[in-house]
């Protein structure tokens, strides 16, 4: 079996000459505390756990934090970037980086001793994001029969519907991951006021473009679907375009901010754009 970079001397971290993250947005006055260890007996984090035959999940927490966030981006990124022998597939969820290889080429063990010593590399809570991220401004219209759940989910947190929007319009969420629906991005975090549970029933269908709102993050939907999570807000915005020549045009790490617009926009928007970007515009994360 071929032999794996990183084991036992790996290379630097190519993800190290990126830029560093500006930490929690100054729009939260509570952010999360630093990354801490686990207290004693718990599981310990970083951890891997085998995930059949052909994969390795890299869990870095139990629950989301910017800190392991960060840390599933900037890992798997140095995988992508080192390109590792045997490693045929690699992807991130919210906290965690799952690895599938081809056992054939490297056996279980050995994809695990890899994962371990490139673990022990540096301190990937506090690693520097990927270079080449980039902030997308996307129109939105918030609340009335676009955003029709606005004023209950502001109500939940504590805020009135111009405060809720005023508060959403000026924070920056990160694409924490992709998922659910091919190019869904979950978005976040939140503050913590805005730590709303999901709802107790479905709702049976938002259009694609809507924007919703549970547990500190932001959803932008790709399809229309059914969702337990309160609908805020509409944009024209199209994440998923399969006949392009990337067909995600988010990826995990970029940052979002929603422009108030009215209904009126919107609609011309609509009329008059062939893209899929909604009047979004974007520009490299400084």
């Amino acid at each position: 079996m071929n032999d794996i970079p990183g084991a036992p001397h790996p290379p630097p971290d190519p993800s190290s000459s990126g830029p560093s993250s500006s930490g929690p947005s100054p729009a939260d006055p509570h952010p999360d505390p630093p990354h801490a260890a686990p207290p004693p007996g718990s599981l310990a984090y970083p951890h891997l756990r085998a995930i059949g035959l052909t994969g390795v999940l890299v869990d870095f927490s139990a629950t989301l934090d910017e800190a392991s966030n960060r840390a599933a981006l900037a890992f798997r990124h140095m995988l992508e970037t080192e390109s590792w022998p045997g490693v045929e597939e690699t992807a991130t969820s919210l906290t965690s980086v799952f690895v599938r290889f081809d056992p054939a080429h490297v056996s279980h063990a050995r994809m695990k001793q890899a994962l371990q010593q490139a673990l022990a590399r540096r301190d990937w809570y506090s690693a520097p994001f990927p270079a080449g991220r980039r902030l997308w401004s996307v129109p939105a219209v918030f609340g009335g029969e676009h955003g029709p759940q606005l004023a209950e989910a502001a109500a939940l947190a504590g805020l009135d519907e111009q405060a809720a929007i005023d508060e959403l319009a000026a924070r920056r969420t990160r694409v924490l991951t992709l998922g659910f629906a091919p190019g869904q991005p979950y978005l976040g975090e939140l503050p913590r006021h805005w730590d709303l549970p999901r709802q107790d029933t479905l709702t049976a269908r938002v259009p694609a473009g809507a924007l919703v709102v549970a547990i500190r993050q932001l959803v932008l939907f790709s399809f229309a679907s059914p969702t337990g999570w309160r609908h805020i807000a509409q944009t024209a915005f199209r994440n998923f375009r399969p006949q392009g020549d990337t067909p995600f045009v988010l990826h995990p790490g970029d940052e979002l901010r929603f422009v108030p617009v009215s209904p009126e926009t919107l609609a011309n928007i609509r009329a008059r754009d062939q893209s899929g970007n909604g009047g979004a515009t974007s520009v490299p994360v400084p």
